[in-house]
């Protein structure tokens, strides 16, 4: 089967199957697998083209919903903070989408950005690990998160007890904000985060999701959760509510600078179709992900996946890729 926008010759399954195997691992370790399909897309595919981030994109819009709706309805959306990094990605990653075609549509410079990405993600995995290790018997904020994005903390010891599934009787409550300031009670406790420290952190973070193809879950869960000391069952769902908002408003750019831009020659929309089998692997992934997150240590898990993106960043700045 041949794919219109990427030009990729491929069974179906091949993307259907790559989505569910990329989000099976990834969910069980807390982190997206956004950011590892666009390699897979680069280096097995050989869909290179500007085109292939908004692709990427369209993987996180099938596939983020379910999720979305976990956190809804198990009351666990800080809506104030989501429509924060909603506010802060969206400019973001218009400004990402414009680097991504002027400045980076070149293959080499791209896989080169890229590398820098999973070097940064690779490396927040690892000091994560290594922060438990120190801090195995002290009290913290958290283990595993129990969803598909990328944010690996938990609640403080002895706030509330956890079953297999996910934290018992988890809910946020009295939820306040203005524009300088987000506050609301969770497990008894009282969280409090500046609006205005948040906005210019998630801007950046939305330049880099634009560029690369990713909805910035995997920078900005880890940053609220170590930055701004933020429980991580408090700031998942809002995490996922931004990456797939963001995600919608980055495909959308990259269909009207394909318009804009239709004079270089260049792919730039996406390819609906790869994209979306892309997104269905990937919502069996993160729900077969979910269950089976119990039955593996989640620990072991990080470990491989710190390995696989360190060797992909490793080949990709080295052009070896």
């Amino acid at each position: 089967m041949t794919f219109p926008v990427s030009g990729v010759e491929v069974s179906p399954w091949v993307p259907l199957l790559a989505g569910l195997a990329v989000s099976l691992f990834t969910s069980m370790g807390g982190v997206s697998g956004g950011f590892l399909l666009l390699p897979f897309q680069v280096s097995v595919l050989g869909f290179t083209s500007p085109a292939v981030s908004p692709t990427s994109l369209v993987y996180n819009i099938v596939a983020i919903p379910a999720g979305v709706y976990g956190y809804v309805r198990e009351k666990r959306m800080v809506w104030p903070l989501a429509w924060v990094i909603i506010a802060g990605t969206l400019p973001g990653v218009c400004i990402g989408v414009i680097l991504r075609i002027k400045y980076l549509p070149d293959p080499r410079a791209f896989k080169f950005f890229v590398g820098w990405v999973l070097l940064y993600i690779a490396g927040r995995l690892l000091y994560d690990l290594m922060a438990r290790a120190r801090q195995r018997h002290a009290e913290g904020r958290g283990l595993d998160a129990h969803s598909a994005e990328p944010v690996t903390e938990a609640p403080r010891a002895g706030t509330a007890r956890s079953t297999h599934d996910g934290p018992a009787h988890f809910v946020v409550r009295s939820v306040s904000w203005s524009w300088r300031r987000i506050r609301y009670q969770f497990c008894g406790e009282t969280f409090s985060l500046s609006t205005l420290a948040v906005l210019p952190l998630v801007l950046v973070v939305g330049v880099v999701s634009g560029a690369y193809g990713i909805g910035g879950g995997a920078i900005t869960g880890p940053l609220l959760v170590t930055v701004f000391r933020l429980p991580i069952y408090t700031v998942a769902g809002a995490v996922l509510m931004g990456t797939f908002i963001s995600s919608i408003a980055g495909v959308i750019f990259y269909r009207l600078a394909a318009v804009h831009y239709a004079a270089l020659g260049l792919a730039i929309a996406p390819d609906w179709l790869l994209g979306g089998l892309f997104g269905l692997g990937g919502a069996v992934g993160i729900y077969l992900g979910a269950r089976c997150q119990k039955y593996v240590p989640a620990r072991a898990i990080k470990v491989m996946l710190s390995a696989v993106l360190l060797f992909l960043a490793v080949r990709y700045m080295s052009g070896l890729l």
